[in-house]
């Protein structure tokens, strides 16, 4: 047996050393997801409310891990003070008088990101997700350059060129890809990327397997498949699709 002398060194370390060792599935990155409302209500219909001309919130995605407390239920009346905004930058499109996304968000994604101090409670999460939002002010940038819905096509190149010149990090852009229609993606979401500490950091293009724990890869592959969204392709024209006419949305 093996002694350790003084024994209050060994207990010292024996401390330091639990508290060295991450938390099973502590994330190390958070995903700020921006969508589309045209494009997202052209994957909807009919259900579906896109009369919003800018950029919307999806979520606020750790990394790491799915639903990690399903009995921490939420609870819209912490959040009063933020409701009026998150009507407006982070809506229901497809019921926009219910709470029933942020809910979804908060079960899902909320709940895990609170392993960190900055995130623990329900009003931290959705209030730092609400001052991310507006500080990167996405919707702003892309206009000011130029980028703005058209029946134009862009090239991948060119948004993803905007965005990486004024953040100075590399986001993940994602498109709807028409089986009817392979010469053409359409954009649909956004993702910029930030480490622990809220600091702007590159986003992974493409994720492999070695970087993920096999359960995060297996719920990756799901998500995407649901959402119905993929990384954008290079070498394929980008339609950024204009609010649909009032013609179009009573038909």
């Amino acid at each position: 047996m093996k002694l350790c002398i003084p024994p209050l060194l060994c207990l010292a370390v024996a401390f330091s050393s639990a508290f060295v060792i991450s938390p099973p599935h502590m994330w190390t990155k958070l995903i700020l997801t921006h969508h589309w409302p045209s494009t997202f209500c052209s994957m909807e219909k009919p259900a579906c409310h896109p009369n919003i001309s800018y950029w919307t919130l999806h979520g606020l995605w750790p990394d790491k891990g799915i639903v990690c407390n399903s009995s921490w239920h939420f609870n819209s009346s912490l959040l009063e003070d933020l409701l009026p905004d998150m009507k407006k930058s982070w809506p229901n499109l497809l019921s926009p008088s219910s709470a029933s996304f942020w809910k979804y968000e908060w079960h899902k994604h909320g709940t895990c990101a609170a392993k960190a101090a900055s995130l623990n409670t329900q009003h931290k999460y959705f209030s730092k997700a609400l001052e991310l939002y507006h500080k990167l002010d996405l919707d702003s940038i892309l206009k000011k350059f130029d980028i703005v819905p058209s029946a134009t096509y862009y090239k991948l190149s060119q948004i993803e060129g905007v965005i990486e010149n004024f953040y100075n990090v590399k986001p993940k852009i994602q498109c709807v890809h028409p089986s009817k229609n392979p010469d053409v993606q359409i954009l649909g979401q956004i993702e910029i990327c930030l480490d622990p500490d809220f600091t702007l950091m590159d986003c992974e293009k493409h994720l492999t397997t070695e970087k993920m724990s096999k359960g995060d890869w297996k719920n990756l592959i799901v998500d995407d498949k649901a959402s119905g969204f993929s990384v954008c392709d290079l070498n394929v024209p980008v339609y950024y699709p204009p609010l649909p006419s009032t013609h179009e949305r009573t038909n």
